[in-house]
């Protein structure tokens, strides 16, 4: 049974990669569809990175059942990988997190990372061609980071947000907070979802295939790294809209895409969402996003992207890559993980839970749920008795 579950899921990946990108939003189904769908106000904010990418977040300013009520406190949510901001918003306002905030006061902005569908621009690249790929999510920590928060503090008025990631935003913020130490003081509170640091005992069945490969330097990683991975297109979304719909018999097919990438066997998957979760997700990379994660499967540290002893010489000034410092990292940090999450495994976590700062992590909960996965953390059944309403009081209280 188990075999069969991969090689459905697998035969799905591979649909995904051989599916060409379209040049432009792929599908109907988006953030801001989504949040008018359900009577919010929403608004599209474009902001330019130093070197050049120009990225869209999408904020919901106030709760549809107040109106414009004066200045909120913030609250910033960042996507994982493959993701984007319609993470936050696909299981509507009593399950999705961005409505649940709004409804407790917050201004809502939502991120959204270069390369993901939201975010394919830039001011002299263009994504049809390798050099606008060549980043990966240190990238992402050192410069989208820092330009989306400095632009909503900006043009809110309030000194702080609170800083809420899922995967690789949580991954993201480590990167952003050892490397830029002056968000210690714009981030009043971090609030992180199955955390990405340490990935040495990942149990993903594509980390097992990839890793000996393409978690270390090569030809290969050195070619192939600066292109597109998994982008939202149009065949994607009717894919999607076809197989997973609850009457459908292939509907096996998209739930075992979702166990391969984020943990087998739960059963909190909520299946009905399944076609709109298809429509918006996957959102699209760099391929050298992929290969850093897997580098630190290969290696078992958490740091910057090897580039073989070589080029890390003239990159870094020494023969191995830098790691990042954990302990460095000043801002209160909440963390909330489980038993079957594949990325962020529980020996992972609590490797990162010891070389954190003791007087910055304020609370590590580990959720009961023993078949809790990856993906859950976003849309889970009964996500906002499980996870979200602990997460809104931590965020309330800290």
């Amino acid at each position: 049974m188990l075999l069969l579950q991969l090689i459905t899921g697998f035969i799905c990946l591979g649909l995904a990669i051989a599916l060409p990108a379209d040049a432009g939003r792929a599908s109907s189904v988006t953030t801001v569809t989504i949040v008018k769908g359900h009577g919010y106000e929403i608004e599209e904010h474009q902001v330019q990175t130093s070197d050049g990418y120009i990225l869209t977040m999408h904020r919901i300013p106030y709760s549809k059942n107040t109106g414009p009520d004066g200045r909120r406190p913030v609250a910033f949510l960042m996507h994982g990988l493959l993701c984007s901001s319609s993470d936050w918003v696909l299981a509507g306002p009593h399950s999705g997190l961005a409505y649940l905030l709004s409804e407790q006061g917050f201004d809502v902005w939502m991120g959204n990372a270069r390369g993901n569908t939201y975010s394919k621009k830039h001011a002299t690249k263009s994504p049809l061609l390798q050099p606008f790929w060549n980043f990966e999510w240190h990238d992402i920590g050192i410069y989208d980071l820092p330009a989306m928060i400095d632009n909503v503090i900006y043009k809110t008025g309030q000194p702080t947000v609170k800083y809420i990631g899922h995967s690789q935003g949580t991954t993201s913020f480590f990167v952003m907070n050892t490397m830029i130490p002056r968000f210690k003081s714009r981030i009043s509170s971090a609030h992180l979802l199955a955390p990405v640091a340490w990935m040495e005992h990942m149990e993903s069945p594509l980390a097992t295939v990839g890793g000996p490969l393409l978690g270390q330097p090569n030809a290969f990683v050195e070619v192939f790294g600066s292109a597109e991975f998994l982008p939202n297109t149009q065949l994607m979304n009717m894919f999607g809209a076809l197989l997973c719909k609850d009457e459908a018999i292939s509907q096996a097919i998209c739930t075992n895409t979702l166990f391969l990438l984020g943990g087998w066997g739960s059963p909190y998957i909520n299946e009905t969402l399944l076609p709109e979760i298809m429509a918006t997700t996957p959102a699209g990379c760099s391929v050298n996003q992929i290969f850093h994660y897997l580098q630190e499967y290969n290696s078992g540290y958490f740091r910057q992207f090897d580039y073989g002893s070589s080029r890390n010489k003239k990159e870094y000034g020494i023969k191995t890559p830098p790691e990042y410092d954990v302990e460095s990292i000043e801002v209160p940090t909440y963390l909330y993980y489980s038993d079957n999450d594949y990325f962020a495994s529980l020996i992972d976590v609590d490797r990162l839970r010891y070389f954190m700062n003791p007087n910055a992590l304020k609370s590590a909960y580990r959720l009961p749920e023993e078949k809790w996965n990856h993906i859950d953390f976003l849309w889970g059944l009964n996500v906002k008795e499980i996870l979200y309403d602990r997460v809104i009081d931590d965020i309330l209280n800290a």
